[in-house]
């Protein structure tokens, strides 16, 4: 009987030895996130249409900071009164992300 026991816990062991040593595909893999590369910019270089767009939909926003990329997408960091908000528009003014 005890060598029917000890059998059974070898085979067992050695069946969760193998199991813990298995890597998943997820193990193996790395993110790679590609992020757009933006430039900063002074806020004279922003587009007009850039400029009117921010004030229609924030009034009286203030832009601190303006970035743009090669597909001239426009990163602006803007503050209205003590809020303070990222948000992206293309060179024609219409909103990408608020």
């Amino acid at each position: 009987m005890k060598t029917l026991i000890l059998s059974a816990v070898i085979v067992l062991g050695s069946l969760s030895i193998y199991a813990s040593n298995e890597t998943t595909p997820l193990q193996t893999k790395s993110v790679v996130s590609a992020q757009a590369e933006y430039t900063e910019v002074s806020a004279d270089a922003v587009p007009a249409a850039v400029k009117t767009a921010l004030q229609t939909a924030y009034p009286g926003a203030k832009l601190d900071k303006a970035f743009v990329n090669e597909k001239k997408e426009y990163k602006l960091e803007i503050s209205v009164g003590d809020q303070k908000a990222t948000v992206f528009s293309d060179v024609n003014g219409n909103w990408l992300k608020i």
